[in-house]
């Protein structure tokens, strides 16, 4: 109790106009962290139930098409190449969604930090910050949608409603964040460092030098780090030679099957199957371990605002650390393993998820008690 007494008394500290009730900082922050959940619970689904099961029916599609290449018949073939780019539009777009729901969530969580810097009034701010989340929703939804919904209805030749939709989410949240750049620039040329609504007296997100907030953002440095080496590492010891042995398989498995040996372009088959599994986990272990690393250092600038007890926070810090090495190392470490390192590696993911949770919580918390106190911008 005296943990969080003592937690408390430091977040009642805290100026409160920073982070008041109805304000576009508390919106951009709460829904940041809420669209980074999404988008890794998607990325797990994802994971699960597309992934995998896609790439075996392209492998065997892949192969039906040589067997109909050995066979001279060219509308089997075409048949099979067109439910295979079926198959990759599908993949894609879901892999596309799950990005930018994630993406956003850091742009969201950058545009708090620089609300105090943005010279517009309070109530301007927060349209631009409800925008911004209605964009960053409409775009991966629709993104999501392109492979069902295609080209019904629409009344353009090639683009369909769900890209439409897509576009019209991208082009607000352009239009937001040059918003927001226009009320930066606004800010400087009025002399001041903060704006009227956030007096230099206010405490802002990255003053914190708190325990949790030390290791976040020293565990998101090294990760991010670590990213950046190994993928140095991936360019220059593999890339090259991975792209020779794509375009060779791909010609010997053309090759073999306009000879006739089925068995020999089969095995082609199995052999490119093999190698774009090995770069896809090379390229998913490489570019989650930066993105684990960037989450964390953005949530150690948000921990003033997670209100729960330190020994809360600090178990939350480390199980979002842990699980954001436990995910790409096993995802690494899949083409030894199989199924068990995909399960540990998913199991990390769900780490990271119960951590943005539980921080999550602790913001709402914060918010709630802020909106008790009766505080209003």
């Amino acid at each position: 109790m005296q943990e969080h007494a003592a937690f408390a008394s430091s977040a009642a500290a805290l100026p409160l106009r920073n982070f008041a009730p109805l304000s576009a900082q508390r919106l951009f922050v709460i829904g940041g962290i809420s669209l980074i959940v999404a988008g890794m619970v998607l990325g797990d689904i994802f994971a699960a139930f597309v992934l995998h099961p896609n790439a075996a029916r392209i492998g065997g599609l892949l192969s039906e098409a040589t067997q109909a290449v050995a066979a001279h018949n060219p509308q089997k073939v075409q048949a099979e190449f067109n439910a295979i780019g079926g198959l990759l539009e599908n993949r894609g777009t879901k892999v596309d969604a799950h990005a930018h729901i994630i993406d956003f969530g850091y742009l969201a969580l950058l545009l708090a930090l620089a609300q105090p810097w943005v010279g517009f009034s309070e109530r301007y701010k927060l349209r631009l910050a409800q925008v911004f989340i209605a964009g960053a929703i409409l775009l991966p939804v629709g993104v999501f949608l392109i492979h069902y919904v295609g080209l019904a209805y629409s009344p353009l030749s090639a683009i369909g409603w769900a890209s439409i939709v897509a576009d019209f989410g991208g082009l607000l949240v352009l239009l937001v964040c040059a918003a927001e750049l226009g009320g930066i620039w606004k800010n400087f040329r009025m002399g001041s460092s903060v704006t009227p609504s956030s007096p230099a007296k206010v405490r802002l997100l990255w003053d914190d030098r708190s325990w949790c907030s030390r290791v976040l953002l020293s565990g998101g440095t090294l990760l991010i780090l670590a990213g950046f080496i190994y993928g140095a590492y991936f360019a220059g010891a593999h890339l090259y030679s991975w792209e020779s042995r794509d375009t060779q398989l791909l010609r010997q498995m053309m090759t073999q099957a306009s000879a006739g040996d089925v068995t020999a372009a089969n095995d082609a088959v199995n052999n490119y199957g093999a190698l774009q599994g090995e770069v896809a986990i090379n390229v998913a272990a490489h570019a989650h371990i930066i993105e684990f690393g960037f989450t964390a250092m953005l949530l150690a600038l948000i921990q003033p605002y997670v209100f729960l007890r330190e020994s809360w926070r600090r178990r939350w810090a480390v199980v979002l650390l842990a699980g954001s090495i436990i995910l790409p190392v096993f995802v690494r470490l899949e083409l030894r393993w199989g199924l068990l390192a995909g399960g540990i590696a998913d199991l990390g993911g769900l780490l990271v998820i119960i951590a943005l949770l539980g921080m999550l919580a602790g913001v709402l918390r914060y918010t709630g008690k802020q909106d008790a106190a009766g505080d209003r911008p």
